[in-house]
């Protein structure tokens, strides 16, 4: 390949470099993304006859150039690559295939937005955006790829502007937000899965020639497959090596697929997924897809987490509670479950208050016929006669106590037995002449349709303004299924999950416009859809609907990988765990709770003396550590395996003057041996006090060394160690 005749486009991050080039023919190239360098790359770029590989028209005789092997900055399906494409589209005849073109670019100031859709934000002098346009010829189709850079953070989102310039439709059957194409080198990808209750379990698979995928089919993100992932190197950990991450700021269907071709090269691909998707566009008609944001590092994961930690922290999370202190809450759900009267809320709050807890929250239960998840869901007028009183005098009553007052919703469901189905059957997810696909005894609401999303806004909406709520709880109790509309030209059930998604974020903006002070915590079942989407409209989000702090371990630790703590609810429960039965330390649970949004979940009416004397602590505690916690460097110094005696994290002042390390001892023996704990980011020259001992410790010699975790008898036993520098 003649070399000169590549045109170059180079975005620079503060530490990286992500480079494309475009042939005389206008094909895209992707010919590098890592450490940042000021050479062209495209010395890396290869021509060789590949036999059966497929060459363009205008090539002739020369069969030394292929789409099929060329490393591609936006695969398409349609000129010769036969690799996982990030882009397919039909014509109005059925006929799949493009051929998108280079046509120009341009570099801008600031960051773009998305209408209607989450994005990262900065500003104008923060970031830069590149334009690049693609044309297909024969429809008319053009595709905008757009490029996002937060330079100082060395991160880059992309996006679609999709337009059909054409005179017939055209339908997308593909339309990823990024792909990233390796020319060389082995890689694993780390994802996380789970179920219900077990979210975010770290997975590490080594790619091999094949595609490797996950994604979500559920309408959500889901308690399956998370939208961020890590292509890493095989030698990458925690502390060194080259590793990519990927984050997808969308709550619903994705894809991400991970090919090794037979040259070895790596190619990754995620965005929407594909499967029931089918977006038709008329002449003249526009779609965007979601952000993806991503970034590299040639110094491990744990510098990859501080990179996406600080970008959702500031850079989409909005809002009054982006990083400052939240208050600390109760939740009465596992004090009463849907047993309960306005008396023994205000008599939860009551002694919470008296112990320093800043917020009640009443849960599921207080609306409609409710007193059980078979029914009620739908009707959202305040059952009166259950509480004993109106919200508006139940959220005097706790506001009078000094207290903030929260509220549980779970606005896109409805149960059968209630007013709105049997008036609105239509408004429902259910295929004509079909039985319904049931959840949790729950009919999925068309959030497609505006009149649908208008009801429920207005009838919460009313409710919210007459308790004067300062804070949502926003549930999903239920993957989609049946997905139908009523509504004319829209039965394509290609184009409804998509808009289902675009009406869960309308409702949620319009409850924010309304009410700018209300802090909402996002939650689907726990963590089915905890992604950076929705982080755009949710601070935090419910991690999880397991509460026992053990099993918390693991889904906090595989969160951390792609978001901050600051978005991690977390509470303490009572015990026996009313999930797992489990019995921990009251201070365990504390400790795991305080790696979040710290709240508790039990009446604290039925606890000890010594615990509520610990209760008071814990909220000292916390208040005291929150802003190291939200705003700190986040290491997983030992992971959660349970083979392991002890799981130990930290927190790190970016200027290494402080630090904040708690220990669990998971595996307690007899005559155990010493497990020693290294920390992390702390300034090696300086020297450090330790829980305000007298003895103070070289920042080199806790790094290299470690610090030994006393080897005690007794389950799951915490240890915390509070560092501060010596002056």
């Amino acid at each position: 390949m003649d070399m000169k005749k590549i045109e170059l486009i180079t975005l620079q991050t503060a530490h990286t470099t992500y480079q494309m080039g475009v042939t005389p023919e206008g094909f895209l190239l992707q010919l590098y993304y890592g450490p940042k360098t000021d050479d062209a790359m495209d010395y890396l770029l290869t021509r060789y006859d590949r036999g059966f590989e497929a060459c363009p028209d205008e090539m002739g005789t020369d069969r030394t150039f292929s789409m099929g092997v060329q490393p591609a900055a936006f695969p398409v399906y349609g000129n010769g690559d036969y690799r996982t494409p990030a882009f397919s589209m039909k014509d109005e005849n059925g006929v799949y295939g493009c051929d998108l073109r280079y046509v120009s670019h341009e570099v801008r100031e600031g960051k773009y937005e998305i209408p209607g859709l989450p994005a990262a934000y900065a500003g104008e002098s923060k970031a830069q955006t590149v334009d690049i346009l693609l044309r297909d010829a024969l429809t008319g189709t053009e595709v905008t790829l757009r490029y996002g850079l937060l330079p100082e953070l060395d991160v880059i989102t992309r996006s679609l502007h999709v337009e059909n310039k054409g005179q017939g439709d055209v339908y997308l059957e593909r339309a990823a937000s990024a792909s990233l194409d390796l020319v060389s080198g082995e890689y694993d990808l780390i994802h996380f899965y789970g179920h219900h209750g077990m979210e975010r379990i770290t997975e590490r698979t080594a790619l091999h020639h094949g595609v490797f995928a996950i994604g979500s089919k559920r309408g959500t993100s889901s308690h399956q497959h998370n939208p961020f992932v890590v292509l890493a190197d095989r030698a990458a950990d925690e502390d060194k090596g080259s590793c990519y991450g990927f984050s997808f700021l969308y709550s619903g269907n994705f894809s991400c697929e991970a090919e090794v071709d037979s040259m070895n090269q790596t190619r990754i691909v995620m965005g929407l997924q594909p499967e029931m998707f089918s977006w038709r566009l008329a002449p003249g008609e526009c779609f965007d897809t979601p952000e993806m944001m991503m970034a590299y590092t040639d110094q491990g994961f744990a510098a990859l987490s501080h990179i996406f930690h600080k970008a959702i922290r500031h850079h989409v999370v909005r809002g009054p509670h982006r990083i400052g202190p939240r208050p600390v809450l109760i939740n009465n759900w596992e004090a009463t479950y849907f047993d309960f009267t306005g008396e023994k809320l205000i008599d939860i709050a009551r002694e919470a208050k008296s112990l320093g807890v800043e917020m009640m929250v009443l849960d599921d239960g207080w609306f409609g016929h409710r007193d059980s998840d078979f029914e009620g869901l739908g009707d959202w007028w305040v059952n009166e006669e259950k509480l004993g009183m109106s919200m508006a005098q139940l959220g005097e009553k706790i506001h009078a106590l000094g207290m903030k007052f929260g509220l549980w919703i779970e606005p896109e469901m409805v149960n059968e037995d209630t007013d709105l189905y049997k008036n609105h059957p239509d408004w429902v997810y259910q295929i004509p002449g079909r039985a319904p696909v049931r959840s949790r005894s729950q009919l999925c609401l068309d959030f497609s349709r505006t009149e649908v999303v208008d009801y429920i806004f207005e009838q919460i909406a009313a409710v919210v303004k007459a308790g004067k709520v300062d804070y949502i709880k926003m549930d999903l109790n239920r993957n989609i299924y049946d997905v139908y509309t009523h509504i004319a030209g829209w039965q394509n059930s290609g184009m409804i999950l998509h808009r289902y998604v675009l009406g869960v974020y309308r409702f949620i903006q319009r409850l924010l416009d309304t009410f700018p002070q209300i802090l909402i915590e996002g939650c689907s079942g726990g963590g089915g859809r905890f992604d950076a989407g929705m982080l755009y409209y949710t601070p935090q989000i419910w991690c999880r609907d397991c509460s026992d702090p053990v099993e918390r371990l693991q889904i906090q630790y595989g969160t951390s990988f792609g978001y901050p703590v600051s978005s991690v609810g977390a509470h303490v429960s009572t015990v026996p765990n009313h999930q797992t039965g489990r019995i921990t330390p009251f201070e365990t649970r504390a400790a795991v709770a305080m790696a979040g949004s710290f709240g508790y979940e039990l009446d604290l009416n039925l606890i000890t003396e010594e615990e509520k004397a610990a209760v008071k602590q814990q909220i000292i505690d916390y208040k005291r550590y929150q802003p190291l916690i939200y705003e700190g460097l986040y290491y997983r110094l030992l992971p959660p395996d349970l083979r392991r005696d002890v799981t130990a994290w930290s927190f790190v002042k970016e200027d290494g003057s402080e630090a904040l390390m708690w220990a669990v001892v998971l595996n307690p023996h007899c005559n155990s041996a010493v497990t020693y704990v290294r920390f992390k980011g702390l300034d090696p020259d300086r020297r450090y006090r330790i829980n305000d001992s007298e003895r103070t410790y070289s920042g080199q010699a806790l790094m290299k060394a470690g610090w030994p975790i006393p080897a005690l008898t007794g389950e799951y036993r915490t240890w915390l160690y509070h560092l501060t520098v010596c002056e």
